[in-house]
């Protein structure tokens, strides 16, 4: 490199660094000034998508902020039509032929506005869109309603549900998805009222508060850290009686200081020109902050995060009425990720190994529980990503109807990528029988038993809190409550760190003003840098070690956390005050649970006749190796179908059949297929059955080995040789 060209190279990169100074400022000032057209709007949700309120929890009995929203879809030609008009039928004709069901998307009330989920066209509401299904949304308002508590909302909640319900009385129950925060809320209707829902599907929703890696995931620890429940109560009461969700917005922040302090503004920095608009938006929903009642926030602390009431199955909404999770009897989807910081795969999938006793319960209660791992998508990405809702999401709404005739168990959904044509990508989604021995050696961090459960730091952390609670509101909260005022409540919200950070960079602050100004000329006489710039390489280099500085300083900071976690509530001293509880607790409460029969008799599995054969067949070729996979399930539909027997039943027979005989195939496959001669005695037909079970083999691409083992038994009893 020549003098020349270095001082050339220099010069360039020093107008292209100073036009990126001018600009990223700008767009600073325009989040500030975004922040407040969004609170003088009324923070509506930020969905891209055409919506209209046709419930109001403000006006119940018992107000709550939230609302039942029916999303219009902007894509169509033509308006969407009445509400009772707005499905779309599935493709088979005659009895066969119904609605879609309605899907309902509940998004996340963790201190954040809500609509994150249908932001963009790639959505999760645009998937279940592009599907013919008829979605709602449930929103909420800034602020709460007075005396609002977690067991209104949930009531609420429900009274929509039903509304969605009346609305399409031809169609299966409504299925419910629910991210994040929206998800364990979600749970609670679906577990309170399984009656009115169908399938549920959490998208990075925790279950399983206590569970987690140690030295990853310290996010569990910050409660104990903190003495429980009684520093979100003081913060509760200097506002007033209200929560402030910009604490919870500050936490989530904390959790990567890399990417809060340095990474988010560097990319916008180092990509200015094109990043602006997407950075603008993310941050109109990021520095949305809305409020929670004391009581809200002290009931979900105190018996979630805290007390993790819901996976042991103590949890009441109400006095004397428990919430199950083994209520929940239509199939679960949970979609976790390895790198989700904010609900790891542990807390996602953690309940099920502490809420079932083993395999044989969740299939001898006909459950079936569905979970997809990403590798590497981070929290907001699973419910946000385009990439995700296009693929994961697709398939996940794409085979609700696969998924209603998985027999009960635990599967793992995993999607393989297969070139189709044009170019493009096709997905062929497969569902693989597992175990909890398997999804507990996959996941890692939890314990078979429930050690965790009952271990003595968090056990003792909830009796911590209850104490450091009743003290709080003995000896301060009366001194706190005296002096609090709407006015003092209003200086304390504004000084917030992540609002000051907002106002302060805006058309308030007079130093900006000149950037304002500069910007538009800025944009017109634009001259970028060459990416081979010396000096970019450079800049690029320093932000990676800022980068990995910051990371090695968050490492520090959580072990150090997790250590003084550990060694305070496993010291002596607290042992002795707070000891460690009845272990077998748990136990107990499995053993207390209703028995389910284990027998099954022999008039039932040689009941039925031809059309009760033909669906035997497809539970015995299609889970014959463990999965079931799209190709399978399509042929098997398409053959069988083509038997007026089978065409003549509607619907819901037909998932009754299916269910029926997907239970008397996992409890005695043997019987099943040796009853086969029993249910069909025509020769003709019992021939035709072979062919079905052959066909169904063979549209997968090849037989493999498990399933020839079943087509030989089949053949053997229903086309004997001679």
């Amino acid at each position: 490199m020549t003098a020349t060209s270095w001082w050339q190279d220099a010069f360039n990169y020093g107008v292209d660094s100073a036009q990126r100074s001018i600009l990223f400022w700008d767009v600073m000032r325009k989040r500030g000034n975004s922040f407040f057209d969004h609170l003088r709007a009324g923070q509506p949700p930020v969905l891209t998508f055409d919506y209209e309120i046709i419930m109001d929890g403000r006006a119940f009995e018992q107000p709550v902020n939230y609302a039942l929203a029916r999303i219009i879809d902007r894509r169509a030609k033509e308006r969407s039509p009445g509400i009772n008009e707005a499905v779309v039928v599935s493709k088979p004709a005659g009895k066969y032929a119904v609605p879609k069901r309605p899907i309902v998307v509940i998004d996340p009330r963790a201190g954040h506005g809500p609509g994150i989920g249908g932001s963009k066209r790639d959505s999760e509401i645009g998937v279940a869109l592009d599907n013919g299904h008829p979605v709602y949304f449930i929103l909420f308002f800034t602020q709460p309603e007075l005396g609002q508590t977690l067991a209104g909302v949930e009531y609420a909640e429900t009274r929509f549900i039903e509304e969605v319900v009346l609305r399409h009385p031809d169609a299966d129950r409504p299925a419910l998805i629910g991210n994040c925060q929206g998800g364990w809320a979600a749970a609670l209707i679906c577990a309170d009222r399984p009656d009115l829902t169908g399938h549920l599907v959490l998208n990075g929703a925790p279950l399983s508060y206590w569970a987690g890696i140690e030295g990853v995931n310290p996010m569990r620890y910050k409660g104990g850290l903190c003495g429980g429940v009684w520093l979100n109560t003081l913060l509760s009461d200097l506002g007033n009686g209200k929560f402030d969700g910009a604490n919870l917005v500050l936490n989530f922040e904390d959790l990567n200081p890399a990417n809060t302090l340095w990474t988010k503004q560097y990319n916008l920095y180092s990509q200015i020109d094109h990043e602006a608009e997407r950075y603008l938006k993310f941050e109109k929903w990021w520095g949305g902050f809305f409020f929670m009642t004391a009581e809200e926030i002290r009931f979900i602390v105190e018996n979630l995060f805290v007390g993790n009431k819901l996976e042991k199955g103590e949890l009441e909404l109400r006095s004397g009425r428990c919430v199950s999770l083994k209520n929940i009897d239509h199939p679960i989807v949970v979609f976790a990720s390895w790198g989700d910081n904010i609900t790891p795969p542990q807390q996602a999938l953690g309940w099920i190994p502490r809420v079932y006793g083993s395999d044989s319960e969740i299939q001898e209660r006909g459950h079936v529980i569905i979970y997809i791992l990403h590798e590497k998508i981070g929290h907001l990405g699973i419910f946000v990503s385009g990439d995700i809702a296009k693929k994961e999401h697709t398939e996940i709404i794409g085979n609700f109807d696969l998924i209603d005739y998985l027999p009960a168990g635990l599967y793992e959904m995993i999607i393989d990528e297969e070139a189709g044509p044009l170019g493009k990508t096709d997905f062929e989604p497969r569902f693989e029988k597992r175990t909890i021995a398997d999804m507990l050696a996959q996941v890692g961090g939890l314990e078979r038993d429930d050690r965790v459960e009952d271990s003595g730091d968090f056990r003792r952390m909830a009796d911590l809190s209850k104490i450091n609670g009743a003290l709080y509101q003995a000896f301060l909260q009366p001194w706190i409550r005296a002096w609090s005022t709407d006015v003092t409540a209003e200086i304390f919200k504004m000084l917030h760190p992540m609002r000051v950070q907002r106002w302060a960079l805006s058309d308030l602050n007079p130093s900006l003003w000149p950037v304002s100004i500069m910007a538009p000329c800025v944009k017109e006489n634009r001259k970028t840098v060459s990416k081979d710039n010396p000096f970019v390489q450079m800049e690029k280099i320093l932000s990676a070690g800022m980068e990995e500085t910051l990371n090695h300083y968050r490492n520090a900071r959580d072990h150090q956390a997790e250590m003084r976690f550990k060694n305070f509530y496993n010291s002596e001293v607290i042992e002795r005050i707070l000891p460690k509880g009845d272990k077998e607790k748990v136990e107990s409460d499995r053993s207390s649970c209703a028995p389910v029969d284990r027998r099954l008799a022999q008039k039932d599995i040689e009941a039925g006749g031809f059309a009760e054969a033909a669906l035997r067949l497809i539970m015995l070729v299609c889970s014959a190796d463990g999965a079931i996979d799209r190709k399978e399930y399509s042929a098997a539909q398409k053959i069988v179908m083509g038997f007026k027997v089978l065409r003549r039943l509607d619907l819901a027979t037909m998932k009754r059949m299916i269910r029926q005989q997907a239970r008397i195939v996992q409890m005695d496959l043997n019987g099943a297929i040796k009853a086969l001669p029993k249910m069909v005695k025509d020769r003709a037909e019992r021939k035709t059955l072979y062919e079905i079970a052959l066909k169904i083999a063979e549209a997968s691409g090849g037989i493999v080995k498990a399933e020839r083992l079943v087509l030989d038994k089949i053949k053997k009893v229903l086309v004997p040789a001679g």
